[in-house]
């Protein structure tokens, strides 16, 4: 079953078309990388689908149920999950804090548990052994209880795939979760988009300009060019092809091969 779909989907800004008639699906299973050059629409079409821009036409669907007129949270809710270019975190909190309220509003919050910040939470033992796992899962379980604001930037980009692993969605969208990084940390990155991706039940969108890192990972490639989309299919034969290496990858012959 199709998991997530957009049909026709647009944006205009003004004159400018920004993303002009999408139409894609997204199974289970399967990571889709989405590449094209900068100024493509590759992150405007991951806003319109996860609700942070409104589309000016066209459709978003997960599961069947039509999310067009979705707020960005409810989207979440609905169970796309989001990362960002640049990290979405309480920088105020430590670690711990940081992904204990992802858990917490996961596993249904106040209402549900009882549970706020402030609550006792060796009464919820089930909660913290959530929260230890993704710190492990992150390696940075040594570091739970500094201030977020005082990691590098590597380090918060690891703690932004904690949050989005906590809440447990059907989609995880990940826009360049490399970047910024250094040689020694996107290692890390990688590792848990390939545990993600070992579990059939999901679906991954990656906007990725590092082709290695698309090579690795994607089971398919779309391909955007001036909000359109004019590839789509199998790593090999997308990144094979002269159109697309030439004026879309910016990369030639010799490096795609």
């Amino acid at each position: 079953m199709t998991q997530l779909a957009t049909h026709d989907l647009t944006v205009r800004f003004g004159g400018h078309v920004a993303v002009n008639g999408v139409t894609c699906a997204f199974e289970p299973g399967t990571l889709t990388a989405i590449v094209g050059p900068n100024g493509a629409g590759k992150t405007t079409y991951f806003n319109l689908i996860s609700g942070q821009l409104k589309a000016t036409s066209g459709t978003v669907t997960l599961g069947g149920r039509d999310l067009s007129g979705a707020s960005a949270s409810e989207r979440t809710r609905a169970g796309l999950g989001r990362a960002f270019q640049l990290t979405n975190l309480f920088p105020r909190l430590t670690v711990l804090e940081n992904v204990r309220l992802a858990v917490q509003a996961t596993r249904g919050g106040t209402h549900r548990r009882g549970l706020n910040l402030w609550s006792v939470w060796s009464d919820h033992a089930d909660l913290l052994a959530r929260a230890d796992e993704l710190l492990e899962s992150i390696a940075l379980k040594d570091r739970e209880h500094e201030l977020v604001a005082n990691l590098p930037h590597g380090d918060q980009r690891k703690l932004e795939v904690a949050l989005l692993m906590a809440l447990e969605p059907q989609v995880y969208m990940f826009d360049e979760p490399t970047a910024g990084m250094n040689h020694a940390e996107a290692p890390v990155i990688l590792d848990l988009i390939r545990k993600l991706k070992a579990d059939r039940s999901k679906t991954i969108l990656l906007v990725e300009h590092k082709m290695d890192v698309v090579r690795e990972l994607a089971d398919r490639i779309i391909v955007l060019h001036n909000g359109t989309l004019v590839a789509d299919g199998e790593p090999a034969e997308v990144i094979a092809s002269p159109v697309v290496q030439e004026a879309y990858l910016g990369v030639s012959q010799k490096e795609a091969a």
